[in-house]
């Protein structure tokens, strides 16, 4: 595993960065211009805004960095395995030489490592594994990681403020491996936290909306008994605030990941408790690298293996109020000031030293 300190998340970026550079071509490699080629970067879903605003982007940008000559065709399964199995196929039709994928469908997508490795093509999984059948190699956060994270996060904060009641227990697609491992992770941290687990739910499709209806019905049956909510990422952590909202009862601390804008104006606001910060660019960044050293006939440095495929993970940092200012603004920041602190949260931004 790769671990990130928990400090600013300039600080992170400025490690990246570093490891970008060593890595440039014709940094001392005489490979440097053998790299060519198409390159699929194939995305899950459009639920998260993430994988338009932010990993795209950045991939393809590191990528023209890395290799002038390689091309890079992207698209977005929106939720659909059946789709994403299309776009990898009409991807190799191109003539892509690796196919990076976020799995829609952790399962179903070992067809498509079958497919591609038949045909000389490699694959990366990115950010969600495929334990079926081994890519060539795996770039993600730590997912179990993180699932352990976000839930001793919420149980040291219900401790300490003395909180009575029981915990729900949100988790994500029952056919994302990330979300086994997420799931994985927040056990660890819950079963042995003496409060007791009300409920949990798999969400499908990580559906904000299947998460807030669930969330609904649980409000309903433990009323004035939930201390708290693990919620497995920021959509679902936001569906469920939104169901407690909707039934007019006091918002518990409720947990996120992925550091969405909106999630991080909920935890200015008060209404999340944490979420957890991914700097995108360290995975997408690094994902270009190991795309271009396939592409140059090189194997990629693995810190571990995971399902068989040798990996590179990084680990994340909690973001809560007490260090959200450290952590998520700064000269290379994804969000700025000014995206967070809009007229609605301005006042809650000056409280938290936020400008």
């Amino acid at each position: 595993m790769r671990k990130l300190a928990s400090g600013a998340l300039t600080g992170i970026l400025a490690v990246g960065a570093l490891t970008a550079c060593a890595q440039e071509p014709g940094a001392g490699s005489s490979k440097a211009d053998e790299a060519s080629g198409k390159v699929a970067f194939l995305m899950p879903d459009l639920a998260s805004t993430r994988y338009e605003q932010y990993d795209a982007p950045l991939f393809k940008k590191r990528m023209a960095e890395l290799c002038a000559d390689c091309g890079v065709i992207y698209q977005n399964a929106n939720g659909d395995a059946s789709l994403q199995q299309q776009q990898a196929n009409s991807a190799m039709a191109q003539g892509a030489k690796v196919i990076v994928i976020n799995p829609v469908d952790s399962a179903a997508a070992a067809t498509i490592v079958q497919t591609a490795q038949s045909q000389g093509v490699k694959v990366v999984a990115y950010d969600r594994p495929i334990p079926n059948k081994p890519a060539d190699f795996y770039v993600s956060f730590d997912n179990e990681a993180i699932g352990a994270s976000i839930a001793q996060s919420l149980v040291d904060h219900l401790k300490e403020t003395k909180a009575k009641g029981g915990v729900l227990q949100i988790n994500g697609s029952p056919t994302d491996a990330a979300a086994g491992l997420i799931k994985k992770g927040i056990h660890s941290a819950v079963d042995s936290s003496g409060f007791e687990l009300l409920a949990e739910y798999d969400t499908p499709g990580w559906s904000p909306e299947r998460a807030q209806q669930w969330a609904s019905g649980q409000i309903a049956q433990y009323r004035g008994r939930i201390a708290g909510v693990v919620a497995a990422n920021d959509g679902t952590g936001g569906g469920a605030i939104a169901a407690f909202k909707a039934a007019d009862v006091n918002v518990p601390p409720v947990t996120g990941n992925d550091a969405e804008l909106a999630a991080i104006q909920r935890i200015v606001s008060g209404d999340q408790y944490n979420t957890i910060s991914k700097p995108i660019r360290i995975v997408a960044e690094a994902a270009a690298d190991v795309v271009h050293q396939l592409l140059r006939g090189e194997e990629p440095k693995a810190d571990k293996k995971l399902f068989n495929t040798p990996s590179q993970l990084f680990e994340p940092t909690v973001v809560t109020r007490k260090n959200l200012k450290e952590v998520v603004f700064g000269p290379d920041a994804v969000l700025s000031t000014k995206d967070v602190c809009t007229t609605q949260y301005a006042a809650d931004c000056r409280r938290l030293g936020i400008r």
